[in-house]
């Protein structure tokens, strides 16, 4: 029997009643979902904010990071007096504020191949809020395997992705993208930034994609790619099919259980897998190597004490711009035809904002025959921390 709703519920949805498409049915659906909600960021927050307001039944998410003050340009969900709290009870806070009359189950923990078909099952569809690779492959498995909608988004600068995965009715995520592209190459938000309005965008698309998969309404974006570019204000589509040969929703599939979606990444083992916060405050670089490394005190009494060295900085020159500790700026993708201007021989330290990128940085060009190399642990974060704090941390 259909879930009833209750007078009050009756008044509350009564725009969504009205629309013949969604009608009292279609609300009756949303009121008997369940939806799992990955990561309660950017793209969660516009997520968790209309999944609430329009009446999904039961909403669980998943996040085990803290709010941080660089979220706030973004992360509607939370705000300013939140810093320092998890996402998971703020997310919640908010969600009962907005609509009393759902349930919102929090996890505050890693979503990982050990817990994900715990936290997944049961629920009618994934929404896929994540900031990285492993774990939107990580999700689209989990999908497939319970057969159940894999509702998709990413970003990044001023571009946006959205899809709806569902492998019942036509391609999972790997039929798109077959192989993760190598470590590294695409930057974090953290290290290429992210237009603060551009998550609410593609979140609340992915909101849509949401409501029309559990209603039944519409026609959901499976096997098709909707891309968003906010600079030049455009939308386009491209489509795509199912690949015979996937290896989890194919003819022959090779992927029957989860496996380890660091390794297949390319990624050294993590405890976390889609926090921001860990990308912009703790990010280490992705190697296979030890690499040689100073520490912010340590550069510190080598600048007091006139020790002959050479720092090189491998961020933006935007990022120079805002704050610096001097030194020769070498972006880290102008590393392959500029690194004849580091030096082969004396003390060179490699920095960047976190460490991340001079990890990389410095792996190349030991590649190269460097030995002389060290990176900065922590960055300019580390810097202003524990160094300099009138040096601007962003």
């Amino acid at each position: 029997m259909p879930a009833r709703l209750t007078p009050d519920e009756l008044r509350r949805y009564s725009r969504h009643i009205l629309l013949p498409e969604l009608g009292m049915q279609g609300q009756q659906r949303l009121k008997e979902s369940s939806v799992l909600l990955i990561g309660a960021g950017g793209l969660g927050s516009p997520l968790a904010l209309y999944l609430a307001a329009a009446g999904v039944g039961r909403i669980a998410v998943v996040d085990s990071d803290v709010v941080d003050e660089s979220n706030l340009q973004r992360q509607v969900l939370h705000g300013t007096p939140d810093v320092g709290r998890k996402k998971v009870e703020s997310a919640r806070e908010r969600m009962l504020e907005i609509n009393p009359h759902i349930e919102v189950a929090v996890h505050d923990e890693p979503f990982t191949s050990a817990n994900a078909m715990r936290i997944a099952t049961g629920h009618n569809a994934i929404v896929d809020g994540t900031d990285n690779f492993p774990t939107r492959y990580l999700s689209n498995d989990v999908a497939v395997l319970l057969g159940i909608p894999n509702i998709y988004g990413s970003i990044f600068r001023f571009e946006g992705q959205v899809s709806t995965f569902w492998s019942r009715h036509g391609p999972c995520y790997r039929c798109l993208y077959p192989e993760p592209p190598p470590p590294g190459s695409v930057p974090s938000c953290a290290e290429g930034g992210v237009l603060g309005i551009l998550p609410g965008v593609v979140g609340t698309l992915q909101a849509t994609e949401t409501i029309k998969t559990l209603t039944g309404i519409g026609q959901p974006l499976i096997g098709r790619l909707l891309l968003y570019d906010a600079l030049a204000m455009q939308f386009r589509e491209l489509r795509f099919a199912r690949d015979p040969d996937c290896p989890i929703c194919g003819q022959h599939p090779t992927i029957t259980a989860l496996i380890d979606y660091q390794e297949f990444c390319g990624l050294p083992a993590q405890s976390h897998t889609f926090h921001e916060t860990v990308h912009e405050q703790s990010q280490q670089p992705t190697t296979t190597m030890a690499l040689p490394e100073i520490t912010v005190e340590q550069l510190a009494e080598l600048r007091s004490s006139g020790t002959p060295h050479t720092l090189i900085d491998v961020r933006e020159p935007h990022e120079y711009d805002l704050c610096n500790l001097g030194g020769i700026l070498i972006p880290l993708g102008q590393i392959p035809t500029r690194y004849s201007e580091v030096p082969r021989e004396g003390r060179v330290v490699v920095h960047c904002r976190s460490g991340a990128r001079s990890g990389k940085a410095v792996e190349y060009l030991q590649s190269l025959g460097y030995t002389n190399l060290e990176n900065l642990a922590g960055g300019i974060l580390a810097w202003s921390d524990r160094v300099d704090p009138s040096v601007p941390k962003y």
